[in-house]
C-alpha cells in the first residue's frame, strides 16, 4: 500500500460526524481492511508506522507521557493527511491535541485485529519504522 493510498482509505472510512478519539474510523478501517487481502493489511500497517514515527518529534511530544504522546500522534493521522502534513509544517498545530488529550488509540489496533479476521490468528507484528515514542531518535 502506498501512502496515497493508505490516506485515500483513511479518508474513505472517516466517518460523517465529528469522531476525535476515531472510534468509528477504526470500525471502519477494520472492516474494510478484513474484506480484503492480507497485503493490504501488511501495507497498512507499515503506513500507519510511518505517519506515526514522522509525528515522533521532541517538539510535539515532550510534555506528554509515552503513551498519551502516542495516542495523540494516532488522533492527528485520524484527521487526515491535511492534518497530518500541517502538524509537520508547524508544530503548535498539535497544541489542541495534546491539550485537549485527543486520543486515538483504537487506530493502532486496526491492523492487527484485521489480521486476525483474516488468518484467525494473532499477529506478531514487525514494521520498518517503530511507532514507540522517542523510536524517531533524530527528532528527539
Amino acid at each position: 500500500m502506498d501512502e496515497n493510498t493508505f490516506w485515500r482509505l483513511i479518508d474513505d472510512c472517516t466517518p460523517p460526524t465529528p469522531d476525535p478519539e476515531g472510534e468509528e474510523l477504526a470500525v471502519a478501517l477494520t472492516a474494510r481492511l478484513s474484506a480484503g487481502p492480507l497485503e493490504d493489511v501488511i501495507g497498512f500497517a507499515e503506513q500507519l508506522a510511518w505517519m506515526l514515527y514522522q509525528l515522533d518529534r521532541r517538539a510535539l511530544g515532550e510534555d506528554l507521557s509515552g503513551d498519551g504522546f502516542l495516542y495523540t500522534r494516532a488522533a492527528v493521522v485520524a484527521a487526515g493527511r491535511d492534518t497530518h502534513a500541517a502538524v509537520l509544517r508547524d508544530p503548535r498545530l498539535f497544541t489542541p491535541y495534546a491539550r485537549d488529550l485527543i486520543w486515538a488509540e483504537s487506530l493502532l489496533y486496526v491492523p492487527d485485529e484485521a489480521y486476525r479476521r483474516i488468518t484467525g490468528e494473532e499477529w506478531d507484528r514487525t514494521t520498518r519504522y517503530s511507532y514507540e515514542t522517542c523510536s524517531n531518535t533524530e527528532a528527539w
